[in-house]
């Protein structure tokens, strides 16, 4: 793409990142998907941050903002708080650029996150675990630069990141063959969504851009609803790449008028999108790289015919992960059910259960009874899976009508996770 003779501040300092970005930076492709190109009846492509250097397209913003810091600031040493990819990209640069640098990383985060962040930064950079929540992490972080006279790199609320972020846009404008009609961002922070939007407005101001938030850490959208950021009281840490309680000032102001819709998804939907991209696609991603393609079966209706580009925006997922991700799946889905099951503590009960209860498709995939002579009943903690969802009500009829059925477990939660 020919740059613009005139250009706004933010725009020519797009440019300027890319320039300080083109031999660190991977030119991730932007690839055509023929599976959901042909199920959207649309032109569906991704933009392959999840094949960045390190696997996401955090080491675009994170080395800008070092890269445009003097030598004296990089010398008292650099500071970040981060779920795993920001820190990764901070790690790289510090590596790099031979600079000494604290991460501080959540308690919680995946151990392949942290062993990344850990092989990237080699012996410039000290980890330290911190709280539940990004935010108690960026807290402790901020106090120890203050302690230390550092700087902080901040994952998604400062010009140079937003900037430096803001370069996959002018891949993408550059790799597409036809006008954008559709882009799919995800967003955590907002710090990628910022970047979309300061050079799509410009550059290509037609393109509808989509913020996609997992429902359960939606900060943007409660941002755009009340008219400036406001910090969510509790937020679900599943898709950790977007688990942020307040979106930034400044991505905020980037995105509020620009952003032509925000979207949210279910984790289970999020779940469901990993593991057809894995077995259709060999697409490996982080629950976070997965937002932009769950938000399409929303759009269904108005994508049909048109452009469509969705951001696939890491791929740093924990292969221990995986069985939890199947399982949020399967309940979104309705094929997997837990219930409390009364049995007749007597010979063959179990047998009446599996031959008369169960229909022919459904597997037991949990079980756990003890038996209690001193009781007439006992009580089994069951988990079925269904081949097909509708048939779950023949299930559950076919437990009240032999008096097995106590509880459905899918509707508490709480008791579910105790219990199992």
């Amino acid at each position: 793409m020919m740059k613009e003779e005139t250009c706004s501040p933010v725009l020519e300092n797009v440019y300027k990142a890319e320039e300080r970005l083109r031999n660190v930076v991977v030119r991730t492709p932007l690839a055509v998907n023929n599976n959901l190109s042909g199920i959207y009846n649309s032109n569906i492509s991704f933009k392959r941050e999840d094949l960045q250097r390190v696997r996401s397209y955090k080491i675009r913003g994170a080395y800008n903002k070092m890269a445009t810091m003097s030598r004296e600031e990089l010398e008292k040493g650099v500071v970040c708080a981060s779920a795993g990819n920001h820190a990764q990209g901070v790690a790289f640069a510090c590596h790099t650029m031979k600079v000494k640098g604290t991460i501080f990383m959540p308690l919680p985060t995946p151990g392949q996150k942290l062993e990344q962040v850990k092989m990237f930064g080699g012996s410039y950079i000290d980890v330290v675990l911190y709280g539940d929540t990004f935010d108690a992490a960026k807290d402790a972080a901020m106090r120890f630069c203050k302690d230390h006279d550092s700087a902080f790199i901040h994952p998604f609320d400062d010009p140079a990141i937003i900037e430096g972020q803001a370069t996959t846009a002018l891949e993408i404008l550059e790799q597409a063959e036809n006008s954008v009609d559709y882009l799919f961002v995800p967003i955590g922070g907002g710090g990628l969504a910022a970047g979309i939007c300061s050079v799509f407005k410009e550059l290509s101001p037609h393109t509808r851009i989509i913020g996609v938030e997992p429902s359960a850490a939606a900060s943007m959208k409660k941002a755009i609803e009340k008219g400036k950021p406001v910090l969510l009281e509790k937020i679900s840490r599943f898709v950790d790449g977007a688990a942020v309680q307040q979106v930034g000032e400044l991505t905020f102001e980037h995105c509020k008028n620009v952003l032509y819709d925000m979207v949210t998804v279910d984790e289970g939907s999020v779940c469901e999108t990993i593991l057809s991209l894995y077995n259709k696609d060999a697409i490996v991603v982080e629950p976070a790289g997965a937002l932009s393609v769950t938000a399409l079966e929303k759009y269904k209706d108005e994508i049909q015919g048109k452009n469509v580009v969705c951001i696939i925006s890491g791929s740093n997922n924990d292969i221990t992960r995986m069985e939890e991700i199947k399982e949020k799946a399967l309940l979104y889905a309705g094929l997997k059910h837990y219930f409390l099951v009364r049995f007749p503590q007597r010979p063959g009960a179990l047998k009446t259960f599996v031959m008369d209860v169960l229909g022919t498709d459904d597997d037991i995939t949990y079980f756990e009874y003890t038996q209690k002579n001193s009781k007439e009943k006992g009580i089994a903690v069951v988990g079925i899976a269904l081949k097909q969802k509708e048939d779950f009500s023949p299930l559950i009829n076919k437990m009240k009508q032999y008096d097995f059925f106590v509880n459905y477990l899918n509707n508490d939660p709480s008791l579910m996770n105790l219990l199992i």
